[in-house]
């Protein structure tokens, strides 16, 4: 659990391939305190994962690996059934490229946030969620996963005996029920920075250890600068839910 009184700011960062440099990583270090950096299975390339990690080394970010199901086409927003020994097998195998780039940048991988559909997925489903934590149990126990709260993910992290950092979003809605909206409905991102902001702190009053802004949601560092200016003036420390 984080003390009391301070909160992370991670975002989803290294999302570039090839020619298409990806979202506006630089500008949102300078404010983050953790990066969920793209593992090549739904973004990132060798070289960008190699940029990135130096660049949150430069910046002080902690560096998490964003793994996903196997789907650059989809960009990792599209269910994939997989069965438990191949999901997990795919995730060590994201484990191990990124951790070898940031041992080159000097750092090392310290947590995982699975990305998109695989987030979603492994809130409720449970084969897919304990291949997940039997991944993370496996490559480096002590390695910490960020996810939704109350989650499948949040039980298997518990009965593997791994740190689970609950996360909330400043630029998404929720349902009554507390999971995220989909993206295929209209009003599903939250673009205006004060409401983004307000959303954070409401979070943050409810324990959520990390808050995310997604670097392509449109406007993201004006909303990420939002969040963390008001986070601070509320009397929140803005620092990495490790230290």
């Amino acid at each position: 659990m984080a003390a009391p009184g301070r909160i992370d700011l991670n975002s989803d960062v290294g999302e570039g391939f090839g020619a298409w440099p990806g979202g506006p990583d630089e500008e949102m270090m300078r404010l983050l305190t953790s990066v969920n950096v793209a593992c090549g299975y739904h973004a990132g390339d060798p070289l960008t994962m190699r940029t990135t990690c130096a660049l949150a080394r430069e910046y002080g970010c902690v560096i998490g690996a964003q793994v996903s199901y196997p789907d650059l086409l989809g960009f990792g927003r599209r269910f994939l059934d997989m069965q438990p020994d191949d999901l997990a097998a795919a995730v060590v195998y994201q484990l191990g490229a990124l951790e070898g780039f940031a041992r080159l940048a000097g750092g090392r991988v310290h947590y995982v946030k699975p990305h998109g559909a695989l987030y979603n997925a492994i809130v409720e489903h449970e084969a897919q969620a304990a291949a997940v934590a039997s991944a993370v149990h496996d490559f480096d126990s002590t390695l910490a996963v960020m996810g939704l709260p109350r989650s499948a993910i949040m039980r298997a992290c518990e009965r593997r005996g791994l740190r689970f950092v609950k996360e909330g979003f400043a630029d998404r809605r929720y349902t009554p029920d507390g999971l995220l909206v989909p993206r295929t409905q209209p009003d599903a991102l939250i673009t205006d920075p004060t409401h983004a902001a307000e959303q954070a702190l409401r979070l943050a009053e409810w324990g959520v250890e990390s808050i995310c802004v997604h670097s392509d949601t449109p406007g993201a560092p004006a909303i990420l600068s939002s969040v963390a200016r008001h986070l601070a003036e509320s009397g929140m420390k803005l620092q990495p839910f490790l230290l």
